[in-house]
């Protein structure tokens, strides 16, 4: 996918790329804040960055739990960041509609995990022209995601990435096989959705939990089986955050984890 991005930072570079950014938007000056802080550290390591962040949360456990600061607002933030730093930005969408109108902000259009079999979702977005990530669903085989890549490509649009994020395992735990990178590789680029790998869905609270400790392990071993690409999703304090807050790396963590997987990267190449 990187390779469609024309104003990505490194495009020389042999390093994997990273997606990050807060879960959701909260607010122009805590966007801009943290795409400052990763160009930091990214720039340091030669790492091409996107920036995520979602302009809606639709996938809600509870009604009450939050979903947006607002639409427009948020999308307004995104192309903010992405102008201020000259870095590409993503967000998912979860209806038809959404495509071309997040496409006006953003260079990636990001499809959900629970909705990537949805064909109509899936041709609106590539017929944007943006690029689209495919997140593959928790009940989907490494195999199957060469299907949901045809829809892309099938409808004119080559620049089409498949987003790792782990199976379900049981009710309440993901786990990822990481048998299943080398194999979609074969298909799109891969990249690992490390922090939404560590989800613990569907706890009695109604609120999703989540194992950060295990951030860097998880990391690790994409990055030396041979992931593209790294997803992590970061805020200054996650306990405080308005959405996934149980699972998001620390943000003045990310320096030290990033150096890590750069080493990996260079050791296996």
């Amino acid at each position: 996918m990187i390779q469609y991005l024309d104003n990505i930072q490194h495009e020389d570079s042999k390093n994997f790329f990273l997606i990050a950014g807060p879960c959701i938007i909260e607010g122009e000056d805590m966007a801009l804040r943290i795409a400052e802080k990763v160009i930091e550290i990214t720039n340091k390591y030669n790492i091409p960055y996107i920036f995520k962040g979602s302009f809606k949360k639709a996938n809600r456990s509870r009604v009450d739990s939050f979903t947006t600061i607002g639409e427009e607002k948020s999308l307004k933030i995104l192309k903010k960041v992405g102008e201020t730093f000259n870095i590409p930005t993503t967000t998912d969408i979860h209806e038809n509609e959404h495509a071309a109108l997040a496409a006006q902000y953003v260079d990636v259009l990001q499809i959900p995990a629970f909705l990537v079999r949805q064909t109509d979702l899936l041709v609106a977005a590539a017929k944007t022209g943006k690029c689209v990530s495919l997140k593959k669903g928790q009940f989907l085989s490494p195999e199957s995601m060469k299907f949901a890549v045809q829809k892309v490509t099938d409808s004119d649009n080559p620049k089409v990435a498949i987003i790792e994020r782990g199976n379900s395992f049981g009710y309440t735990d993901l786990i990822v096989d990481y048998r299943g990178i080398p194999t979609m590789k074969q298909f799109a680029p891969v990249i690992l959705d490390v922090t939404h790998s560590l989800q613990q869905p569907n706890q009695s609270s109604g609120v999703t939990g989540g194992r950060p400790d295990l951030i860097e392990t998880i990391a690790k071993a994409g990055i030396a089986v041979g992931a593209d690409g790294i997803f992590i999703e970061t805020h200054p304090t996650p306990e405080t955050a308005l959405s996934d807050g149980a699972n998001m790396l620390r943000l003045d963590l990310l320096e030290d984890l990033l150096q890590k997987l750069t080493r990996i990267r260079e050791s296996i190449l």
